[in-house]
Formats: C-alpha cells, sequence, structure tokens
C-alpha cells in the first residue's frame, strides 16, 4: 500500500509517496502531486519501488520564504535524488514535472540511470510570436480541460472533492504560476543544451494533447541524442490517467531493453 512518509532535504521537509518493491522509480509530478490510488501508480509498483515527493507550496510540502524558481526545484530535487540510498534510479517527469526532469539529466546527474519524460513542458520551439504550451492561466478553464482530455469523463469531478482537496488544489496551481508563470513553462537555454543528455530516455505523448502538441514532444525528443519517442492513442496531456495500463507497459518495455 502506498505510504505516505517526509523526508528533509537542504533544510527542506517534503511530503514523499512511496510505495512497492524493487529498482527505485522516482516520479517528479505535473500540476498535481502523484495520487497514491491512481492505476498507474499501482501498476508501477507491481515491478518497482515507486518514490514520489512533492515540491515545495505543492501537496504538503510546505514552501521556504524566497523559494520560487525552477533553479531552486531543479536544485532541490538534483539533492532530492543524492539523498536516496540507492546507486541509479529512473527518473519519470509528468508535464511541469518534465521540465524538471530534463533540467537534472542535462546537469548530468550520476544517479539517472533512464529517463521518461511524459508529456513534458520546458523548451521554446517555435518563434516569439507562436505559443507552444497552451496558457493554462488566461485560458477558460472549460478550453483548458478540453485540451486536456481526450475524454472529458476523466476530467477531475470538482463537485465530488473535499474542501481540503479544493484548497490543495488551488494551492497547487498558485504554487505553479509563481515557479512557471515568466518565462511561461519554459527555460529559454534549456532546448539548447538536452543534447547533453547521455541516458537511455523515452518521450511519450498523448496522441490527443492539446495543451503541448505531439509535434512539440517529437521536437523534444530530436534534441535528446538517440532519445526514443512515443504516442499514446485516446489520451491527452495525461496519458498516465488516460491510459495507464497503456502507459506502464511503454515504461515497463523501455526498462526491460
Amino acid at each position: 500500500m502506498p505510504e505516505a512518509t517526509r523526508m528533509t532535504v537542504h533544510g527542506i521537509e517534503l511530503e514523499v509517496m512511496r510505495c512497492g518493491a524493487g529498482q527505485p522509480i522516482v516520479l517528479l509530478h505535473g500540476l498535481q502531486p502523484c495520487d497514491p490510488e491512481a492505476r498507474f501508480v499501482r501498476l508501477l509498483s507491481q515491478r518497482a519501488e515507486v518514490i514520489a515527493p512533492s515540491y515545495p507550496g505543492f501537496g504538503r510540502s510546505a514552501r521556504p520564504k524566497d523559494f520560487e524558481s525552477v533553479y531552486d526545484l531543479a536544485n532541490l530535487q538534483a539533492a532530492v535524488l543524492d539523498a536516496l540510498p540507492y546507486d541509479r534510479v529512473t527518473l519519470i517527469g509528468f508535464s511541469f514535472g518534465g521540465w524538471l526532469a530534463a533540467e537534472l539529466a542535462v546537469r548530468g546527474g550520476a544517479k539517472i540511470e533512464r529517463l521518461v519524460l511524459v508529456d513534458a513542458v520546458g523548451i521554446k520551439i517555435s518563434d516569439r510570436e507562436t505559443a507552444d504550451i497552451t496558457d493554462v492561466f488566461n485560458t477558460h478553464p472549460e478550453e483548458v480541460k478540453r485540451r486536456t482530455w481526450h475524454d472529458l469523463a476523466n476530467a477531475p469531478d470538482f463537485d465530488a472533492m473535499s474542501d481540503e482537496a479544493l484548497v490543495m488544489r488551488h494551492r497547487n496551481w498558485e504554487s505553479l504560476s509563481l515557479y512557471a508563470w515568466h518565462p511561461y513553462m519554459h527555460n529559454p537555454r534549456l532546448a539548447y543544451w538536452l543534447g547533453r543528455i547521455a541516458v537511455p530516455t523515452l518521450v511519450l505523448w498523448g496522441a490527443s494533447d492539446g495543451i503541448v502538441s505531439p509535434t512539440y514532444g517529437q521536437a523534444f525528443a530530436a534534441r535528446i541524442p538517440a532519445a526514443r519517442f512515443a504516442l499514446i492513442e485516446r489520451a491527452g496531456h495525461q496519458p498516465e490517467i488516460e491510459q495507464p495500463d497503456v502507459f506502464v507497459d511503454h515504461v515497463s518495455a523501455f526498462l526491460n531493453s
């Protein structure tokens, strides 16, 4: 069963979800921390130990004063990897977490054995006037929902959420805007440095993603030496939620290759 634990890294206490046993897989979440009840988490935990920290300001992790940039987050996540009692880990980053995972891999983290990027943001591929990534802060929520999900039935039901869950979700949005508002959802220099990633990399993308298109995903993969790119049909920006079995099949095949 998933276990909610705490770990302190560089003086910062983080909420960490852990489950399963075997080779370690570290999950870097997108807008929302990984749900321990999500099917993809359960499936991954049947073959690996899953470790999923919540960033400062997300979930039940407090954000220290003046901790407010992707630079802070990337360095903290590097410290998290260093603090884990494993020689090598597989790093999986979803959306915003894919950006962080790419930043860590560019830095050449010695513990990263394999890298999986899932509908990641983090780079600019077009000219200044062309929006590569949907502005989730300034687009109508219904349109953001439409672009996020292949099947709207998979979107979260806010009416069914507790007050505590709704407050936490709002806090997560607030934290994301703090870290990723300007420049919006990317590091202007990251695309240039992706060629430094030297570990086997799998780039997975929902075929119906309207937040960052599959074309963006292919451009992301093309900048990483020998990266594999794969589409997951009938899935939007969160293929691990909409097609969890297919998602885990891709990850398992990659880890076994």
